[in-house]
């Protein structure tokens, strides 16, 4: 999800919870009938996690279960060869490599044809949906299918990357940060990090982003191709791609259409592209080998316990307090009539997703044996650090370096939150505002001295962001920064000095109300101008929302320079440390957490026992409409009803497999051994929502629509003939 004010809930989840189609803003994270009493906390399997059996050799460890979220340039084809009876070779992870996508902000994608066409999940193009549609043409209601190229739609702010590279930059890194710690620490390893991407990125068509790899352990620099001109292919009906809602979400079996197409444009034609993945009509078989290649968000399997208390007991019902808040705020606001309900439906869903998400990481953190496992896990990892004596001095300090930088946190949490994640302004017109101040007086400063999201590498990401033509609703704008701005005053205090120069007399609808009537960012041209302009342009300016983002500007910088050098800092040279000693003991032979990056799973078609039942992998169209209650959230659409004559009803439309994904997976492709598109990921089952801490083989599935049933919904459904001709033509 690509809505920047959606940070309010969603950014921050990077901090505390890991990202999602994303959801978060942008990250997501599916025949019997679920079992309606199940909740998380119920439905985690309270085992200990059995990864891997890891030694020290890295052609010697034994994969046991399938687990992980591989590097692609790292990834065990050898021991996947004796466990599945396949090693893909270096040639077709390459193939891999290239035709699975990301969409910038926090989701997955694939080319699908040699013509730049894009498959990925509706709930990772809504955003983009919602932007082109209006009153008169809701296309989010009724679903857009382009007849021909011309009808193609140009996507607001979407950018896609293409990963070309990856380079090992762990001693360039490393030797920068030699010998430091804290504040001096912190500044060289951003130093060395802006520099790296600024050399990497030599032109505006590319991204490098260095990424830090088992927690500081290693670090790579990934280098993309840039793609902005996205243009919006075919995408269903909401209720068609969402069937089931909020009630359905996260659960097995699945009915839902959870699809859309993209195309990627360069230089105003579609892009040639020789890497794209081939369509399989017959799809997959159950107990036939899946990889998923995708882009997961955020991971938390390699946390010490004093930072999962921290999730567990604060960070994360702090958040589903807020999610609930935000939930009820956004559904009353629904009801005030169809355009309201129009304009925020992308917003509610994002909420309730990530409000049903963070309840199942709860649930995993509050399961005894799961907690109990990571503490095991932990201590025999620090006992064999105690019994190397140059370990010992070096790295057993670590863990307990972590837990006070926890402590200090605390002290910090809610001005850093309030003022610098901005969670005390939930609105675009407020991040089009900051954006401008930042970007216009960080662009003055030496380019390793600068803020990590205005350095050189980021200006096109900047200028794609302020030149957005992305409609702002106004009713929408005050309603949540009037929300926000009664939350700075309830969390800091009325008496608190900032929110006092904030509020002056005014109430924080009054405030909210005179900030967005009297602002002119919702204005492109203005924001081209102030950006064009300068530092002086917008030190001229007096609108009212950039008022605010500078009379805040002190204190959000201020505390975030505590967050970074108290803080962040020294967690991430203890993490490094840490990361450095498991490899002196056991070796490399795991994979990292999910950092944003491409990542390959592997699993099987299987399903599960649940409830004293087994669920078969598959659902078909049949059981959708037989599902179908003909009101939301179990109401398919006419065009659905209409064709029901036509259908084949036995097709297979959602299915599950054993593959390791999270949030930021959602838009992944899931392919066979031929790498041919066999169905796309759209979610996990309620037993994956604790897969952030740890992967349970029996019950964890990823849940994705059957590429057959994609073939016949566009064919006999939507009447997308064009399409379903390119589809059927990209063959290998």
């Amino acid at each position: 999800m690509n809505r920047a004010s959606d940070r309010v809930f969603f950014a921050l989840l990077s901090i505390v919870v890991g990202t999602g189609c994303i959801v978060t803003r942008a990250q997501q994270l599916p025949g019997a009938t679920p079992n309606p009493q199940a909740s998380p906390a119920a439905t985690i399997a309270s085992v200990a996690p059995q990864p891997l059996a890891r030694n020290l050799g890295r052609d010697e460890f034994t994969l046991t279960t399938d687990e992980g979220m591989w590097l692609l340039n790292d990834f065990p084809s050898k021991q996947l060869q004796k466990l599945h009876g396949f090693a893909p070779s270096k040639e077709w992870l390459e193939h891999v490599q290239l035709g699975a996508v990301r969409f910038a902000g926090g989701s997955s994608g694939s080319f699908v044809s040699n013509a730049g066409l894009l498959m990925t999940n509706h709930h990772c193009a809504s955003r983009c949906i919602e932007q082109l549609s209006t009153a008169q043409r809701d296309y989010v209601k009724s679903g857009f299918s382009a007849k021909e190229s011309k009808d193609e739609l140009r996507c607001p702010n979407i950018e896609v990357n293409e990963l070309v590279a990856i380079s090992d930059i762990t001693e360039q890194v490393n030797g920068a940060t030699l010998g430091r710690s804290g504040a001096e620490y912190h500044a060289a390893s951003k130093s060395i990090q802006a520099k790296i991407e600024k050399d990497c990125a030599t032109s505006s068509e590319l991204r490098c982003d260095v990424v830090s790899l088992y927690r500081g352990g290693r670090y790579h620099l990934y280098k993309y191709r840039r793609f902005q001109d996205v243009r919006l292919v075919f995408a269903p009906e909401f209720v068609a791609a969402f069937f089931g809602g909020d009630p359905d979400n996260f659960m097995f079996p699945r009915y839902d259409f959870d699809v859309a197409f993209m195309r990627v444009y360069e230089n105003g034609r579609p892009l040639v592209t020789p890497n794209y993945f081939p369509w399989s009509l017959a799809g997959p078989k159950e107990g036939d080998l899946t990889f998923v290649a995708g882009h997961p968000g955020h991971s938390s399997r390699e946390l010490t316990v004093a930072q999962l208390e921290v999730l567990r007991d604060r960070s994360l019902p702090d958040w589903l307090l807020h999610l609930a808040e935000g939930r009820g705020m956004l559904t009353e606001f629904q009801r005030r009539g169809t355009e309201q309900k129009r304009i925020s439906s992308h917003l509610l869903f994002s909420v309730e997703n990530s409000f049903k998400a963070i309840q199942g990481r709860v649930a995993a953190l509050h399961d005894p044996a799961v907690f109990a496992a990571k503490v095991a896990e932990e201590n025999a990892l620090r006992e064999r650090v105690s019994a190397k004596p140059e370990l010992k001095a070096t790295a057993l300090h670590a863990w307990d370096d972590i837990a006070e930088a926890e402590l200090r946190f605390e002290a910090i949490r809610l001005p850093y939150l309030m003022l610098e994640q901005g969670r005390g302004f939930w609105s675009e017109l407020f991040d089009h505002a900051r954006r401008l101040l930042r970007s216009t007086t960080e662009s003055t400063k030496p380019n390793e001295m600068r803020l990590r999201e205005y350095t050189d590498a980021q200006t096109p990401v900047i200028t794609r962001q302020v030149g957005s033509t992305a409609p702002i609703y106004d009713d929408l704008e005050i309603l949540t920064l009037t929300h926000s701005l009664t939350k700075l005053r309830e969390e800091l205090g009325p008496d608190n000095l900032l929110v006092t120069r904030v509020l002056g007399k005014l109430s924080p609808l009054e405030l909210a109300t005179r900030l967005v009537k009297g602002t002119r960012l919702r204005d492109v041209k203005v924001r081209k101008a102030l950006l064009e302009g300068g530092v002086s342009a917008v030190a001229a300016s007096r609108d009212p929302m950039l008022e605010l983002a500078r009379a805040i500007d002190p204190e959000a910088r201020a505390v975030r320079k505590d967050y970074e050098d108290n803080v962040e800092a020294v967690v991430e040279k203890s993490s490094e440390l840490i990361a450095q000693a498991r490899f002196d003991i056991l070796g490399t032979n795991a994979y990292p957490d999910a950092t944003g990056t491409l990542r390959l799973s592997f699993g099987r078609v299987l399903g599960y026992e649940e409830g004293g039942k087994f669920l078969s992998p598959f659902t078909d169209f049949r059981h959708a409409f037989d599902r179908a209650t003909g009101s939301e959230p179990f109401l398919l659409p006419k065009s659905w009803l209409d064709s029901k004559s036509r259908l084949d009803l036995s097709t297979r439309l959602n299915f599950c497999s054993t593959n390791d994904i999270i949030g930021g997976n959602s838009g992944s492709p899931v392919l066979d051994r031929d790498a041919q598109i066999v169905g796309i990921v759209f979610d996990g089952n309620i037993h994956s929502l604790g897969g952030d801490y740890v992967y349970e083989p029996k019950r964890n599935r990823a849940v994705g629509v059957h590429s057959a049933a994609i073939i016949e919904a566009l064919d006999k459904i939507y009447r997308a003939k064009r399409l379903v001709e390119e589809l059927q033509a990209a063959r290998p």
